[in-house]
């Protein structure tokens, strides 16, 4: 007789029994994309593409998951809480999925092509991120980007962003604007003040939130003398028109060497706005010296593209010189940005390029032998054509009759008829 002694059960046999709610039901932030809104994304994504490969620049498609000491290399601490993380089991490390794609490409230029002299990359590809940036945020955005890489002169920056300023426009954007700024100015301010790393981190984000009062108050704790003191809370009031860069170069007037690496961020951002309203009628641009997004791993200018009175970035990048150190390429300049294409997708002004929808008719049996060919021929000039017989959305029949083949229009009388059948 069998022993009343059972083993215990497997932990994968104790799950709670699921409902089928559950079975569907999504993770917050993470959302399917139906018709016809996915074809949308798809059209913006192959525009954006071509537009990229006309400019010079080369297609790329990075793995999703890479290990994380290469995926979080010299990215800063803002992408490590982004990045979701798994274990490998075939090696037992840590990887993740990748939240931002271009450490991926930096580290392709550094190390898979590792190419002398400049080189021009772009790519599309879906992002996941573990946590959301507000509550309406996808979690998972298809980002398509462009970068460049080897060229540390301004007209590296000129092109990046016409570049950026030229793919709103192809998809015909209203209202356009960008926002410029530059956070050497903020790393330069603050490498001269005796400050660790956690000080630095404080005034980083008062300063990101403009925080004028707080600023004072903890640059006294700090001990900064008078003209350090005043030129800090100045920093978030620095954003508006041209005039700003009037006010900035007074602030930070001097001659010590920071002083003068300032001056010349901020002459940098002049040439940069002038070169850009030459070469785009009616682009609205805005400075922001305080604006210090990706500082974790951006050197130099950062942008962002709106549009309309919409508040959410449709595009953003910026300068980032050096992170090819880590992938053992010393002195690697690059530059670049990368739109969310879920976030624009709505508000483009591209009109829908879905071809017209044929079904088949009456085809008189004679014909039947050539009905193949015939759809293949109209597959081929570009129609949708269904094998069955349903009139959803369909605006033509294939008819066969008397030995030729023609489309009929599908009367909207029909349509009705058929949708209530």
């Amino acid at each position: 007789m069998a022993c009343g002694h059972h083993p215990p059960v497997p932990c994968r046999y104790l799950r709670p029994k699921m409902s089928i709610a559950d079975k569907w039901l999504l993770p917050d932030g993470v959302e399917d994309v139906l018709p016809p809104h996915a074809r949308g994304l798809e059209q913006v994504r192959r525009r954006l593409l071509d537009l990229f490969h006309a400019w010079g620049y080369e297609y790329v498609i990075p793995p999703m998951v890479e290990f994380l000491e290469s995926l979080l290399t010299g990215t800063g601490r803002d992408l490590d809480v982004k990045t979701l993380k798994v274990v490998d089991l075939l090696s037992g490390r840590m990887m993740g999925v990748r939240a931002d794609i271009t450490p991926q490409v930096a580290r392709i230029d550094a190390h898979s092509l590792n190419q002398e002299g400049v080189v021009r990359l772009c790519y599309a590809g879906t992002i996941v991120q573990a946590t959301q940036e507000s509550m309406l945020d996808s979690r998972t955005p298809l980002s398509v980007g462009a970068e460049l890489f080897g060229d540390s002169a301004s007209h590296a920056d000129i092109e990046i962003v016409s570049l950026m300023v030229e793919a709103m426009h192809s998809l015909k954007l209203p209202d356009l604007h960008i926002d410029l700024g530059d956070v050497s100015i903020f790393r330069e301010f603050t490498a001269k003040l005796p400050l660790d790393d956690d000080q630095r981190e404080q005034l980083f984000e008062l300063v990101q939130a403009k925080a004028g009062g707080e600023l004072a108050s903890l640059g006294k704790q700090l001990g900064l003398n008078k003209q350090q003191l005043s030129q800090l809370c100045a920093l978030p009031d620095l954003c508006g028109d041209a005039n700003v860069l009037n006010e900035a170069r007074q602030l930070f007037a001097g001659k010590s060497p920071s002083s003068s690496v300032m001056l010349e961020s901020i002459d940098n951002l002049d040439f940069l706005a002038r070169s850009l309203t030459s070469r785009f009628d009616n682009l609205k641009i805005y400075f922001d010296l305080s604006e210090l997004r990706g500082y974790g791993y951006h050197t130099g200018i950062v942008f962002a593209a709106y549009s309309g009175s919409e508040g959410q970035v449709i595009a953003q990048g910026g300068r980032y010189d050096h992170v090819g150190q880590v992938f053992g390429r010393k002195g690697r300049e690059a530059t670049g940005f990368s739109i969310n294409v879920r976030n624009l997708a709505a508000c483009a002004g591209i009109e829908d390029e879905s071809p017209a929808r044929v079904c088949l008719g009456q085809v008189e049996p004679s014909m039947a032998a050539d009905l193949w060919r015939q759809v293949q021929q109209l597959r081929a000039e570009g129609y949708v054509v269904l094998e069955g017989t349903g009139l959803a959305d369909v605006q033509y029949h294939l008819v066969g009759e008397k030995g030729e083949f023609r489309l009929e229009p599908v009367s909207e009388s029909i349509q009705a008829r058929a949708a209530t059948s």
